[in-house]
């Protein structure tokens, strides 16, 4: 049965806009969360960190199943499984349990991380991926775009709970149209193993860096950590040896535009994904805003992202998808270097044109870049690929975070975030940014290596 393409690009881009939306808006909500529960800094930061922690361990196990038994099945299931989870953690009594339904929530992200943008390269042709992949990536910015606001606005009015049943309602709407609408399915990979030992060692190997990255400060981090390195050190040697791997590294060796888009993707979003939550906290407690007023200040950036993506997207059919990718990280790059100089008695109306920077930088970067990984590998390929998209992204998240998480137990310590502290949070947050800068930095070098698609 041919795939209803129109149903099939409405549902994946609802379900990318799903993910990012919690992402950013819980970001607002943190403070609201901390007074409810009295929680600390480090607990704080944790509530993101651990969402993308799961997604990260579970997407590229998920990804291949989803290839050996079939994308579409797989991404249902995990709509439905993240919008139970978001129920769940609406209804979380304490910290600790919204951070175990977090990790539930995590999982069901994993599966439909892994296989939507996998499901378009293969139902629309080449000539069209690069317009639908900018739609996709829109739809990720418009997400991360409403967060702020709706979450501000939903957390100063109906409590930061009003946020999950916002997700609970939206991941419905998704799992209906999708159970009704798209009957195809799509197994590349039928028949094939499961590498087990390989997605264990994974799994273990990037918990263990989480941990160690955000323990560092205290004695027994630098054990986690080497565990961690050595694990994926381990995980590569044995992917290399194994007949049917977890992540086919061999297509990074052989394949120069896969293996630095990918590299470009994972250094971009270490670079930035942290900036949300340090600027919720920054207006927030630095500048004494409202939830609500504070997500009118962020949205500034995501509003641009979300419209230059598109436009960023069906420029690279036709333009090197490498030349619009640097530039963007370059933007990125002055964006966090301006973002870094901010201080407490900085005005917005200075701190308002640095977000814009940065949406526009992250806008021209994003679809280009999938463009040119989905672009760059055979159909039979394309899970794998967008499995490896999808890992960057939320290894690279996870690592901003970790950056984060790290400053934060340094400068501040596992107290709650009062009035004294604030000095305290302005160092963690110059730091980080000024850490983020380099990084980009470096990102600029990587986008610009991979040479150009088109020959």
């Amino acid at each position: 049965m041919q795939p209803n393409k129109k149903v099939l690009l409405l549902t994946t881009t609802l379900s990318s806009f799903l993910t990012p939306f919690m992402a950013s808006s819980i970001n607002l909500a943190l403070p609201s969360i901390g007074k409810d529960f009295a929680a600390d800094a480090i607990t704080l930061t944790w509530i993101p960190t651990i969402y993308l922690l799961a997604a990260a361990v579970f997407l590229l196990p998920l990804g291949k199943l989803a290839d050996i038994y079939g994308r579409r099945k797989f991404f249902v299931a995990g709509i439905i499984i993240f919008t139970t989870g978001s129920f769940l953690c609406a209804a979380a009594p304490t910290t600790q349990v919204l951070l175990i339904f977090r990790v539930f929530q995590g999982f069901g992200g994993a599966m439909v991380f892994g296989t939507g943008v996998a499901l378009l390269s293969s139902v629309f042709p080449i000539e069209e991926r690069g317009k639908v992949l900018g739609i996709n990536t829109g739809a990720v910015y418009l997400g991360a775009s409403l967060g702020p606001v709706l979450g501000g606005v939903l957390t100063q009015h109906f409590t930061w709970r009003s946020i999950f049943f916002f997700n609970v309602v939206l991941g419905i709407v998704v799992a209906v149209l999708t159970l009704i609408y798209l009957k195809f399915e799509l197994k590349p990979a039928q028949g094939e193993k499961f590498d087990v030992p390989g997605s264990v060692i994974y799994g273990f190997s990037l918990v263990f860096l989480l941990v160690g990255l955000s323990e560092l400060s205290e004695g027994n981090g630098i054990y986690f950590l080497t565990a961690g390195i050595a694990g994926i050190v381990g995980f590569g040697i044995f992917e290399l040896r194994t007949q049917s791997p977890l992540l086919n590294l061999r297509l990074f060796r052989r394949n120069t535009v896969f293996m630095y888009s990918s590299l470009a993707t994972l250094i971009n979003y270490a670079a930035t994904a942290g900036v949300g939550f340090l600027m919720s906290l920054y207006l927030q407690y630095g500048k004494g805003l409202s939830p609500q007023s504070a997500g009118f200040i962020i949205v500034s950036q995501a509003i641009v992202m979300t419209a230059v993506a598109p436009v960023a997207g069906r420029l690279s059919d036709r333009v090197e998808p490498r030349l619009i990718s640097s530039a963007g990280m370059g933007l990125t790059f002055l964006a966090l270097l301006l973002l870094s100089l901010v201080e407490v008695s900085t005005p917005l109306l200075l701190v308002v044109p640095a977000l814009v920077m940065l949406g526009v930088g992250l806008g021209l970067f994003s679809s280009p870049n999938a463009n040119a990984i989905m672009s760059s590998v055979e159909k039979k390929e394309y899970g794998v690929a967008s499995a490896t998209i999808a890992t960057m992204r939320i290894i690279g998240q996870m690592s901003s975070l970790a950056i984060t998480m790290l400053a934060v137990a340094i400068f501040i310590g596992k107290v709650e975030i009062t009035a004294a502290r604030i000095p305290n949070l302005i160092i963690a947050m110059k730091t980080v940014l000024l850490i983020f800068a380099g990084l980009c930095f470096f990102g600029i070098l990587a986008s610009l290596k991979r040479g150009n698609l088109r020959g």
